[in-house]
């Protein structure tokens, strides 16, 4: 027969076992997200974007023809979000978004002379470094 102080300490046993191992039943660690060292903004890479913004990335690796009278314009960075540089460093490009009859509210905005390419789909209120 196992006595009650038996099983209060079993129980204690299992417990400490699950806290020492780091287990907890329900908790699922976050996924770890990669940073660029830089500006620390998430990488992500090409082919986890739309087909709009990889057929974007692959006019601004052309040189163009682009769609939009404002593609590769100057990019101000007035929200900050980007790594000081000086003015005219950024060129925004736009990512048609289906069902929208403007421009909407992705782009690709470019720096170091198009090598490095950002995302936004939400008009500048963040941004993911495209993975080279």
């Amino acid at each position: 027969m196992i006595t009650p102080t038996a099983r209060w300490l079993a129980g204690l046993l299992a417990a400490l076992a699950l806290l020492i191992t780091g287990c907890a039943v329900g908790v699922v660690a976050p996924p770890v997200t990669e940073r660029d060292a830089e500006s620390g903004l998430e990488l992500v890479d090409l082919d986890q974007l739309p087909a709009e913004a990889r057929r974007t990335a692959d006019l601004i690796r052309a040189g163009g023809p682009f769609p939009y009278r404002k593609d590769g314009a100057a990019f101000g960075n007035r929200e900050g979000l980007l790594p000081d540089r000086p003015s005219g460093y950024y060129r925004e490009f736009t990512v048609p978004t289906p069902g929208e009859d403007d421009r909407g509210a992705r782009r690709i905005v470019t720096g170091d002379d198009d090598r490095i390419l950002y995302y936004t789909d939400d008009h500048y209120q963040s941004f993911r470094r495209i993975r080279s």
